[in-house]
């Protein structure tokens, strides 16, 4: 059975949010919707991959993170989980 035109389909969640699929302006609300949701899930390390680009989805997730209730830490990622083009995130610890 496939959702009917205008409704959310469900996409099963991994540790990785990728940005790429989503439009710029619906980005902050997707980081935020999938951040609440791994720390529901008593995840503890997340990834965002944001890309490259000019900087600014990137800064638009950091501005969110910094602000995040559920948000320990984060750091841009190393060479082996996508450099600047994304973000590790360490979730607080659910009690």
């Amino acid at each position: 059975m496939s959702a009917a035109e205008g409704e959310p389909v469900p996409v099963p969640m991994e540790g990785t949010l990728d940005l790429h699929t989503f439009r710029p302006q619906e980005a902050v609300a997707v980081v935020e919707a999938f951040v609440e949701e791994s720390y529901r899930r008593k995840w503890r390390e997340i990834r965002i991959v944001h890309g490259k680009g000019t900087g600014t989805l990137r800064e638009k997730v950091h501005a969110y993170l910094r602000t995040s209730r559920w948000v320990e830490s984060f750091r841009l990622g190393n060479e082996t989980s996508g450099g600047w083009g994304a973000t590790l995130v360490v979730l607080r610890k659910k009690p």
